[in-house]
């Protein structure tokens, strides 16, 4: 694998990072507010929502482009 693939694939990870990062707030503020979740805990859920969504978004599109670098 040479740096060009790689960057292409550190920058899928960082864009879908932060594109599920920005989506997993938004629907995890709607659902703390829709399910009525207590106090603080709204905070915590929202960030939990907000990791998770920016990890799993990331990871596919880090594996997408490895999987597009490689035909290149």
């Amino acid at each position: 694998m040479d740096n060009k693939c790689l960057n292409r694939v550190a920058n899928g990870c960082a864009i879908g990072g932060a594109l599920g990062g920005s989506m997993g707030a938004l629907y995890g503020t709607y659902e703390a507010f829709r399910y009525k979740v207590p106090g603080a805990l709204k905070i915590r859920y929202v960030g939990q929502t907000t990791l998770s969504s920016a990890a799993v978004f990331g990871l596919f599109l880090g594996a997408g482009s490895l999987i597009h670098c490689g035909r290149g």
